[in-house]
């Protein structure tokens, strides 16, 4: 910043000295890139916000443009400031601008092609390929809500009050969240998976519903410090810090591989609620030959590469150490039901189907769409669609924002009943009065109740979530305050056929 400072209060003397216009922009982009590190060594979001700042000044004054035509280390470097901008604009949900950019990055590439034929571009043209991926799956659900926690939409005046009295023997409070994943082949732009991506805005505030505003006001708000790690070895440091009433949310989304090949996410390995052919996975056989349906779950997450096992393998027994502190666990993976034995001192747990469920199963590429459990818990409604095959592009804006308030007022019935209950675990309980928290046991409760309804009605262990310790009947997929309100929904989107509810 010293360095910025002199530069601007002696901008003439420099440039008369030969200083380019672009080397005043490689200043600001190496000063946003610090921020931007800063970032994600403390979470703190001021630290993006300021990188953020340096990027769109660099952008507006067009520090680059101008440059030496034929300079190719100039262009590598305005090649990295657009790479960086656009990670930077994505984690902080400036659509618009991420759109924008894409658009000048792709050009960019496009003319770095054409003036400097010498030098190969292809590791430029995978990242271009790679946002626009990301973007295209990101954005298929046009003008909806923002999937971070606002005010305006997540909180419900109805159980308000009932939130407010609500007071267990003990209150925790969010502190950390870890995220730790690893897909073979998933979607993702630079480190964030489509996964990692939707969790992390999902553990954010909206400041006052802004991002219903065209120029939405710019504001600096607070967040819940959320880490982005390979492994999760940096939980003994957090529980170390974790104050008595803090509690910790740890979050691993994996997908199983195993010595003889693996499990890859494909058209012929999900299920479809209605098809005849929906048991034809269950006799499918590994890659391999040597292995069927009935191990193919194995008792451990891959949070890396195949070959690098050891410290890339969590096994529910490497967690126990850690309950003894507060502890929220999701764990979004093919083999998460091998995390129901070995629990150590109770903690919350939510754990996702083994395989996923579509009524298309041939127009849903889980590869490039992303977990199934991850979207219920991150945009509910917008799982729900894509689980009964319906788009938002050829959905009336009034009856999706019909359901999006059916949706909530379910919810909100859903907060009274939980607030209400004289049987609701103590580990549940100690954990309602935080809105971030609450709101993913209220999905929970969706996604449960949904696909209760919606799999196939033989076999449905595989293709249900679990949470432990088990939360009140009254919330039960059978309780009628939750069947009624997907019965309400799935009529309202005329999706119900494909749905098992009682004849009562």
């Amino acid at each position: 910043m010293r360095l910025w400072k002199y530069q601007q209060e002696n901008r003439s003397k420099l440039v008369e000295a030969g200083l380019n216009r672009w080397e005043i922009g490689e200043i600001a982009s190496r000063i946003g890139q610090l921020y931007f590190n800063q970032y994600m060594r403390t979470s703190d979001a001021r630290f993006l916000v300021e990188a953020y700042v340096f990027y769109e000044a660099i952008l507006h004054r067009k520090y680059f443009e101008g440059a030496k035509a034929k300079d190719i280390g100039v262009r590598f470097k305005e090649l990295r400031f657009y790479a960086r901008f656009l990670l930077v604009s994505l984690i902080l949900n400036r659509t618009e601008m991420v759109q924008f950019l894409v658009d000048r990055f792709r050009a960019l590439v496009d003319d770095s092609k054409s003036n400097f034929r010498e030098t190969n571009f292809k590791e430029w043209k995978l990242v271009v390929q790679e946002i626009v991926r990301f973007m295209e799956v990101n954005t298929a659900f046009a003008n909806v809500r923002t999937l971070r926690y606002c005010f305006l939409f997540d909180s419900h005046p109805t159980s308000r009050p009932y939130v407010a009295r609500y007071h267990a023997r003990k209150v925790l409070k969010f502190q950390d969240a870890i995220l730790t994943g690893y897909h073979r082949n998933e979607i993702k732009f630079a480190e964030i998976t489509l996964d990692t991506y939707r969790m992390l805005q999902c553990l954010e505030w909206e400041p006052n519903g802004s991002f219903y505003q065209k120029h939405p006001v710019e504001s600096v708000y607070q967040k819940h410090p959320v880490e982005s790690y390979e492994n999760g070895t940096v939980m003994a440091t957090i529980c170390e810090e974790l104050p008595p009433e803090g509690i910790m949310l740890n979050i691993y989304q994996s997908q199983v591989e195993s010595s003889g090949g693996s499990w890859k996410s494909s058209k012929n390995k999900v299920v479809s609620g209605t098809s005849s052919e929906q048991n034809s996975y269950a006799s499918e056989s590994h890659t391999n030959g040597k292995r069927d349906s009935s191990d193919y779950h194995d008792n451990y997450l891959w949070l890396g590469p195949r070959g690098t096992a050891g410290s890339n393998t969590l096994y529910p027994g490497d967690i126990i150490p850690f309950t003894r502190r507060p502890l929220f666990l999701i764990i979004d993976s093919d083999s998460s039901h091998a995390f129901k034995a070995e629990r150590g001192e109770p903690s919350a747990l939510l754990l996702s189907p083994l395989k996923p469920t579509f009524k298309n199963v041939a127009g849903v590429d889980t590869t490039h769409n992303g977990s199934q459990f991850t979207f219920f818990l991150t945009a509910p409604l917008q799982a729900f669609y894509q689980m009964v095959g319906l788009s938002s592009v050829s959905t009336d804006t009034d009856v999706y924002n019909d359901a999006e308030e059916m949706l909530s007022n379910a919810f909100s019935e859903w907060e009274v009943v939980l607030c209400t209950s004289n049987s609701l675990d103590l580990v549940w309980a100690q954990v309602l009065s935080d809105p971030f928290l609450r709101r993913l046991i209220l999905r929970f409760i969706f996604c449960r109740s949904v696909l209760s309804t919606f799999c196939p009605p033989r076999d449905t262990e595989q293709y249900l979530p679990v949470c432990l310790p088990h939360l009140p009947s009254s919330v039960s997929p059978s309780s009628e305050v939750v069947r009624l309100a997907v019965l309400r929904l799935s009529n309202h989107l005329n999706v119900s056929d494909y749905f098992h509810f009682d004849d009562n």
